[in-house]
């Protein structure tokens, strides 16, 4: 059976802090493949302007296209609307049944899991991997498997206030990805 990690999330933009935790997920948990699903509408989230679905998409694709067991998901985005992780992990479930599917989150949202939409039977549905990240407590009733990463505290917020104040990212986020944010002139005013 094909073991299969998805990452959701904005990535607005993609940066190395989701680069390394895919990494070490990948290689801490063997899994066959990890995708990449940029969200259309996240619940938690305020939805901004700051790009659209389709910039979005292609930072991610540029973002993962160095790394062969990285891959991009776009079930959320071909649905539309706001994305639940449970549906998009039931509909992904019954589109690939001989697939087990994990579902991996920063340390932000551990805490936050109890809050989640129909999260008792996401967690029965799929494996609940955890990334530690600085500043986050750990704490949940919910099984989450832990995984150790070198621990960035990065942020997409913090790289968007980095680029419309004009300082430097290239260390943090991809070459391919910065290139594409000055030529689409993302992130410049607030």
């Amino acid at each position: 059976m094909k073991r299969v990690c998805i990452f959701g999330g904005t990535f607005n933009p993609p940066h190395i802090g989701h680069l390394i935790m895919a990494n070490e997920v990948y290689h801490s948990l063997k899994f066959d493949e990890i995708r990449f699903m940029p969200n259309a509408i996240p619940p938690h989230k305020e939805a901004n302007e700051l790009c659209t679905v389709k910039q979005r998409l292609e930072m991610v694709h540029l973002a993962v296209k160095p790394f062969p067991y990285f891959s991009v998901e776009t079930i959320e985005l071909n649905r539309g609307g706001i994305s639940y992780t449970y549906d998009t992990m039931d509909e992904l479930q019954n589109r690939e049944p001989d697939t087990k599917f994990s579902f991996l989150i920063g340390g932000d949202m551990i805490a936050y899991l109890e809050k989640w939409y129909r999260i008792d039977e996401l967690t029965k549905l799929v494996q609940m991997v955890g990334v530690k990240r600085p500043g986050y407590e750990l704490k949940t009733k919910y099984q989450v498997t832990l995984i150790e990463a070198p621990q960035i505290d990065l942020s997409s917020t913090m790289l968007r206030n980095r680029i419309s104040d004009h300082k430097d990212v290239s260390l943090l986020i991809p070459r391919e990805v910065q290139d594409y944010i000055r030529q689409e002139h993302l992130y410049e005013s607030r």
